[in-house]
């Protein structure tokens, strides 16, 4: 591979790895082991959830007791926290 192609090889990696890192939202520690301890019914949901979009109306948002800023909710058998306000995903846990 010549220079130049390594050169660009390498901006698209920086590039690509600081956009990745600005989408990664850091949760409080309660806020994940509060969501992973409930027992809450999943919902069946035909679409995909999709980090940065909002949940479907049919799903309910559970508050986080102490965490405002945070909801839960369990679709397709997984648990997603989501901005409680917007309803947008905040993060898909697996």
């Amino acid at each position: 591979m010549n220079k130049f192609a390594m050169m660009i090889a390498a901006l698209l990696t920086a590039v690509g790895s600081s956009a990745m890192a600005q989408d990664t939202i850091v949760l409080p520690g309660e806020v994940r082991t509060y969501v992973l301890e409930q027992n809450t019914p999943s919902i069946q949901y035909e679409g995909e959830i999709v980090v940065g979009q909002p949940v479907p109306d049919v799903v309910e948002v559970h508050p986080i007791p102490d965490q405002p800023e945070y909801g839960y909710a369990v679709v397709n058998e997984k648990r997603v926290i989501v901005n409680p306000k917007t309803h947008t995903v905040v993060q898909v846990l697996e």
